[in-house]
């Protein structure tokens, strides 16, 4: 499975910006998808995870209200929709997959098989 992200770049504190993940080489529809993010200096942390059928989404508590994961499975693509952004969202966004969802590991990064390219977002004050 390759992964591509994309849609990153510089927004103001307060705006919008929707990230999107490109899939090839297996149907997304059987994939779990997430975000995570990595900011400079710290670890890569989970940000949002959805189920193959797109009926469990799971969100990072600071995320929670400002971010909205989604999925069109016959576009192999899953979205970010990120509002109310923050200076300490700030960081490079990477889509990942694996083949199912795990309660257990949904939120850890080693869990998931596959990992796209990061896509940086700096969020201005």
């Amino acid at each position: 499975v390759q992964l591509q992200a994309f849609g990153g770049g510089l927004v103001q504190s307060g705006g919008s910006l929707t990230l999107s993940c490109a899939a090839s080489g297996h149907p997304t529809s059987s994939l779990a998808m997430g975000w995570f993010r990595q900011a400079p200096g710290k670890e890569r942390e989970f940000v949002a995870v959805i189920k193959w059928s797109g009926e469990i989404t799971y969100y990072a508590d600071s995320v929670k209200g400002r971010f909205t994961i989604s999925r069109n499975n016959a576009k192999n693509t899953v979205y970010l929709q990120m509002n109310s952004l923050k200076s300490e969202d700030t960081a490079v966004y990477y889509c990942a997959a694996d083949q199912a969802l795990s309660l257990v590991n949904y939120a850890s990064p080693p869990y998931y098989e596959f990992w796209g390219q990061g896509t940086q977002v700096t969020v201005s004050s």
